[in-house]
């Protein structure tokens, strides 16, 4: 399973890199064609938004995996053993709740209304259904990660793990 999460994780620090990437390019090009060739680019005006949008939802998935994810952490910290693991299942369960609910089902419903309803980018002529698939993405990645350590967490609490893990 490590090395499921590992060729993951690499891809999505692939693919967020190369967006990040190209999001710079699109900033820096926006500001040269703004201020010094006085004629600014409406393209990449509205692809580094877009960009940017993909940038922070994948990156939030990525950094899920990594378990580098902005977290309060004071109750967990103050825990030992049992109730830790507990707590910690609870947590990941939560997690994939929230990217069940608001992010997969309220992100696609947005997305596929979107498309039903043909709305297009105004500088790229895009449909603006597909920019939205950041978010169903992004919460799928998130689940897949949830339910990766909430088993190995389940797995540690029927086994023990969590008083010995505390001893040491």
């Amino acid at each position: 399973m490590n090395k499921l999460i590992g060729y993951v994780n690499k891809m999505l620090s692939w693919f967020t890199v190369s967006l990040s990437s190209f999001l710079v390019f699109c900033v820096i090009w926006q500001v040269i064609s703004r201020y010094v060739i006085g004629k600014p680019s409406t393209i990449t005006d509205e692809l580094a938004r877009y960009l940017f949008m993909w940038v922070a939802l994948i990156g939030a998935a990525y950094t899920t995996g990594v378990k580098r994810h902005l977290a309060i952490d004071l109750l967990t910290m103050k825990l030992k053993g049992k109730r830790k693991l507990i707590n910690e299942i609870f947590i990941q369960l939560a997690i994939a709740a929230f990217s069940a609910i608001v992010l997969v089902y309220g992100g696609s419903n947005l997305a596929m209304k979107t498309l039903a309803t043909g709305q297009i980018t105004p500088a790229l002529g895009w449909s603006m259904g597909y920019i939205y698939f950041c978010l169903p993405i992004s919460g799928a990645l998130m689940i897949f990660y949830s339910a990766i350590f909430a088993t190995e967490k389940v797995q540690q609490l029927i086994h023990g793990e969590g008083e010995t893990a505390q001893q040491q």
